[in-house]
């Protein structure tokens, strides 16, 4: 498989882009990854790239998009940061990838028993983790089952895996409302911007669509 171009990247739409993804996917359940040459993709994309999809997901080791969706160098801009939200710093660079360097897809991508998430559940106290956690906690309030406080931390996987979910949702809320580059492209149709959880158990994403 070769690594994208400016050709392919320009036939790419935002649909297309989905299935690219869940195709590799898919052969990453299956353990049958494309057949690639990452050092000829290396010098393929020594003069430029020409990305298709702007994926922002977990530090977590378990996570990195480039396997889950069995892609090559080239291919997507990987955005990684604890509890997939987002900042100035990474729409910035969202707005790079989108509206400079021609990406048709942006995809945040949570995962199941996140970390980040269970530290936000557990209202976790550690230096700079605490102000970084802050950006979590909305998704841990707008989840109002299971009342009992006793059940609302890291322990009950449900509810971590619902503040997950919810997570995803409000950052796709956060990029449309503090990003009007990004809504603007959206809203013209040149751009989507949709949500996904991965299966730390099955490595199966689904996508919210």
């Amino acid at each position: 498989m070769k690594a994208h171009t400016k050709e392919t990247q320009a036939t790419m739409t935002p649909q297309k882009a989905i299935q690219f993804l869940k195709e590799g996917n898919q052969r990453f359940q299956s353990n049958l990854k494309a057949n690639r040459n990452l050092l000829e993709q290396v010098n393929d994309t020594s003069e430029g790239q020409f990305p298709f999809a702007t994926i922002l997901s977990c530090i977590d080791s378990r996570v990195s998009a480039e396997l889950v969706f069995d892609q090559g160098l080239g291919d997507i801009f990987s955005v990684r940061i604890a509890g997939n939200f987002v900042n100035e710093d990474i729409l910035g660079s969202m707005e790079f990838a989108s509206k400079l360097a021609g990406t048709k897809l942006i995809v945040v991508l949570g995962h199941t028993s996140c970390g980040a998430i269970k530290g936000a559940c557990d209202d976790a106290k550690l230096g700079n983790l605490t102000t970084m956690l802050a950006k979590i906690k909305p998704a841990v309030e707008a989840i109002s089952e299971p009342q009992d406080k006793s059940l609302r931390n890291s322990k009950n996987l449900e509810f971590v895996d619902n503040v997950a979910k919810k997570n995803v949702a409000l950052t796709i809320e956060n990029i449309r409302q503090q990003s009007p580059v990004l809504k603007e492209m959206e809203d013209n149709n040149e751009i989507k911007i949709v949500g996904a959880m991965y299966d730390i158990n099955t490595g199966a994403v689904s996508f919210f669509e």
